[in-house]
């Protein structure tokens, strides 16, 4: 098979990249995506294509040699709402929502490897190419597999990558074990009574005990916890019904837990109802706490890790390749993939002048597409050796 000339694909990668950040897609609305997408796949001789998997999903499929062994690559499509601050040409044409993530990459990321691999083979076996919807809600891996993803595109093995800002482009990190956290989110909600501002004697208003709550929910971490136990509590929204002479007597708090063990999860609810239940008694307010999780841990299979690292030899200078010091408190559903096959979660560089991730300024480098692409394969070509 011919081998594609590496500059004329990063030309035809940065193309697609432009075309998807112009044409952002939120969560489990990407129609146009996975048209581009499936397209795409269709073009490059893909055996099989499908579309509507856990909604706008798709999958492809590529099988060389006669091994049966399967692996999945995986990249996610969804955008953010964000309105962008940005003068590229390419910039968004959908107000209101971006790629501030840098899924239109991963996805251009994954079709230069499907097409890499279609005309270049080099490997026996199958190769899965999952491109998953909504994963900023952290529903849209749960959707695939609801609707049957490893028993109908089974694999044995996965792998996935992220862009990390402020690390240089052509450098690789991963790392054994915990990788990222899980996500728990919560509202607390306080009713009383309000009344005037000149009497407030005359009801219970929330505001005050709102503000007490906030500053106690603090304590969880830092003195109701293990300090060997990373997490994180953040109160990121304090609404009430009051206004400029009116206290009051509804309050709503908002916000999310991070953390790496189910156990310490389940130890942050307990002490936030505590908290919230005595807060609630001490301003003489009622107190109702919802509490959910969205995001389970992601944990890398030490295997896989190495094999990672291995690849990642063939691809980036030996010198660019280093273990991640720390596991990081953001979350990612990739982890819900973990809970069926082992799997591997890896960081390329984004550039060291790269505006944080969600962030309205925020841009995908493209000089980072080629090394994502090469790991695709390399990862590929390793696992399902000829």
């Amino acid at each position: 098979m011919a081998e594609i000339d590496r500059d004329v694909l990063k030309l035809e990668m940065t193309g697609w990249r432009h075309d998807l950040h112009a044409h952002p897609e939120f969560g489990f609305q990407e129609e146009r995506t996975a048209a581009f997408v499936a397209a795409k796949l269709r073009e490059f001789g893909l055996d099989d294509v499908a579309e509507g998997v856990g909604g706008t999903g798709v999958v492809g499929t590529l099988k060389r040699g006669s091994g049966n062994r399967a692996i999945a690559l995986r990249a996610d499509m969804d955008a953010l709402r964000i309105s962008e601050q940005s003068a590229a040409p390419y910039r968004s044409g959908n107000p209101g929502i971006m790629h501030a993530c840098g899924h239109d990459g991963h996805t251009a990321m994954l079709l230069g490897a499907a097409k890499l691999l279609a005309e270049e083979g080099g490997f026996d076996g199958i190769v899965r190419f999952i491109f998953q919807p909504a994963e900023e809600w952290g529903k849209g891996a749960l959707a695939m597999l609801d609707d049957g993803l490893m028993q109908r595109f089974p694999f044995d093995e996965i792998f996935g990558l992220h862009n990390m800002p402020g690390l240089p482009i052509g450098h690789f990190e991963t790392r054994v074990g915990s990788v990222m956290s899980a996500e728990d989110i919560f509202e607390i909600v306080l009713r009383g009574l309000g009344g005037h501002a000149a009497r407030p004697h005359s009801g219970h208003e929330t505001l005050v005990a709102a503000c007490a709550l906030v500053t106690n929910l603090q304590t969880i971490v830092s003195r109701r916890l293990s300090p060997a136990d990373i997490s994180v509590v953040s109160v990121t929204e304090l609404i009430t019904d009051g206004t400029r002479n009116a206290l009051p007597g509804l309050a709503r708090i908002l916000g999310d837990a991070r953390s790496f063990r189910s156990e310490v999860s389940a130890e942050i609810e307990c002490q936030m109802r505590i908290i919230a239940e005595g807060i609630a008694t001490a301003y003489n307010v009622a107190a109702e706490v919802n509490y959910t999780r969205e995001f389970v841990p992601l944990r890398n299979d030490a295997e896989l890790v190495d094999a990672a690292f291995a690849a990642a030899g063939t691809v980036f200078e030996r010198g660019n390749i280093a273990v991640a010091r720390e596991p990081m408190t953001a979350s990612e559903d990739f982890a819900r993939f973990l809970d069926h096959v082992p799997g591997c979660f890896v960081f390329l560089g984004n550039g060291e002048a790269s505006a944080p991730l969600h962030n309205s300024s925020y841009d995908f480098n493209d000089d980072g597409l080629l090394f994502g692409a090469n790991f695709h394969v390399a990862i590929a070509r390793q696992r399902l050796a000829t």
